[in-house]
């Protein structure tokens, strides 16, 4: 019994206890929300990456036909295409690829323009406030 006193008592005292001034401050509500964002983000990946690369065989598999069909004499036929929405053969799945590889194309071009925002203003500690600027 007196093993489950000092549990329950440890217990409290991780969430009645006093914060020592030296620690950080974290708001719950921020750290819920990392979590969240977290899980977006990748959500977001996952669902561009197998866009891309598995939905009905990924865009790698689409690529060499679509040139042979417009630099050759093969035609969409050879494929498998029959029509639109019906049967398109090799093609299946060719809008969810397109546009997969637009939105990683501008999820990348983003983060690089994030990147290069962020080089060209310097670490945090260096930047000035406006409160800053205007005292000097």
């Amino acid at each position: 019994m007196n093993y489950l006193q000092r549990f329950w008592d440890y217990l409290m005292d991780l969430f009645n206890g006093e914060d020592s001034p030296d620690e950080p401050l974290y708001d719950p509500v921020h750290i819920a929300g990392v979590v969240v964002v977290s899980i977006a983000a990748l959500g977001i990946l996952f669902w561009l990456l197998w866009a891309l690369f598995v939905c009905e065989g990924g865009i790698f598999v689409k690529i060499m036909p679509f040139l042979k069909v417009v630099f050759t004499s093969k035609t969409l036929q050879d494929f498998g295409y029959e029509g639109y929405p019906y049967e398109l053969g090799i093609f299946e799945g060719w809008i969810v690829n397109l546009a997969a590889l637009v939105l990683t194309l501008a999820a990348i071009v983003s983060l690089w323009w994030i990147d290069r925002k962020c080089e060209v203003r310097g670490p945090r500690d260096e930047v000035k406030t406006k409160a800053e600027n205007l005292k000097a």
